[in-house]
């Protein structure tokens, strides 16, 4: 089983593949191996791993002597120097059951409580959603800190793959494309003397800029965040900061996926709420119903199928129809090209818990 983190940046996959040939015959043999990035530079903000150099396989991997936290300047040039310190990519590969062994071992009650939460996990088409109550009492704790740091099986297979963890937002401006004044420009941005800076965003709104030197500036929908390029992880306080304000912009994106497709919310107000929906081709929603809102529904591009009560219709670019609270409901794409629409819901609540599926071919409506 070999599992990796999703934010990560490889840029030589064949360096990398050929570490996992490497570390195969261990994990075959009950190994949990590990990939260490061969430093570049004294980095103080990935964890380091060191091999024992004093038991080296012959294929170049080595068994694991520690794990160290992000280390501070000097450590982290002496660990470079010495040519035993690797960067922890976070990268995994072992058989399942001996994750399981160890977790065990370390992690008893966590390997209750994830397997119960299997045990009692629903689908949602595409999506397999573990039982919250019982995934919630396990642990929060990483692989690194629960298992690694304490188990003898663990070898790192050292690579020289062009990595980064893309932890940070000076890391996707370092990986990014620049200008001739070293910005990193994304989206619609005009910067006057600006330099060195990451300019992204990422919604309709125009980013405009005076006298920047090495700033982070970036702009979503809902939010914006602007900070110093050397304190931009510090942005996992702020996100702390706002969770415990119960800031819903912290904990859901603006873009939500669906397993038909997905939805954002465009605008908001008083009593209204406006979303711009996306329905894949042959994809169909739950037949449901809304106690608290109306709906119109806007065809900006494609087919629609629309069931309204007992009457089905098929609506084309520009047509629209209406739907009562109260009222069962369906949408589907019967056609071969994404189908957009506008849905402008209207009442007292606008919650997404206010739906009550009748039938659901991604199996909501039984759970």
């Amino acid at each position: 089983m070999l599992f990796m983190p999703s934010d990560h940046v490889i840029a030589d996959g064949d360096a990398f593949l050929a570490a996992v040939k490497i570390g195969i015959p261990h994990a075959e043999k009950g190994a949990i191996v590990t990939f260490g990035a061969k430093p570049t530079e004294p980095n103080t903000q990935f964890g380091y791993i060191e091999a024992d150099a004093g038991h080296p396989f012959p294929d170049g991997a080595s068994p694991i002597a520690r794990f160290v936290e992000k280390p501070d300047t000097q450590t982290a040039i002496e660990y470079v120097e010495s040519g035993r310190f690797f960067w922890n990519a976070g990268i995994f590969l072992m058989k399942a059951s001996i994750l399981l062994d160890e977790m065990r071992q370390f992690l008893p009650e966590s390997l209750d409580e994830i397997v119960s939460a299997v045990a009692k996990a629903s689908l949602d088409g595409l999506f397999v959603r573990p039982d919250a109550a019982a995934f919630g009492k396990a642990k929060s704790i990483s692989i690194d800190h629960g298992v690694m740091e304490k188990t003898s099986r663990g070898v790192v297979v050292p690579v020289e793959m062009q990595w980064s963890d893309v932890g940070a937002w000076d890391a996707v401006w370092r990986l990014s494309a620049k200008d001739a004044a070293g910005n990193a420009v994304i989206g619609d941005i005009v910067a006057v003397d600006t330099r060195d800076s990451l300019l992204r965003s990422d919604g309709k709104a125009m980013i405009a800029t005076i006298g920047l030197d090495k700033m982070a500036v970036i702009a979503l929908r809902d939010a914006v965040f602007v900070a110093p390029m050397e304190r931009v992880a510090e942005v996992k306080e702020l996100v702390e900061i706002l969770k415990t304000d119960g800031r819903e912009c912290a904990t859901t994106p603006p873009k939500v996926a669906r397993p038909w497709g997905s939805y954002e919310t465009i605008g908001d107000g008083p009593r209204f709420q406006v979303k711009h929906i996306i329905v894949d081709p042959g994809e169909t929603l739950s037949l449901q119903m809304h106690y608290h809102r109306s709906e119109h529904w806007v065809v900006v591009r494609g087919s629609a199928q629309v069931t309204v009560g007992d009457e089905v219709s098929i609506l084309q670019e520009n047509e629209s129809t209406y739907i009562p609270a109260g009222t069962r409901h369906r949408l589907a794409n019967p056609g071969k090209v994404p189908l957009e629409l506008v849905e402008i819901q209207c009442g007292p609540y606008l919650g997404e818990d206010d739906i009550v599926r009748f039938d659901d071919q991604y199996g909501r409506h039984k759970a």
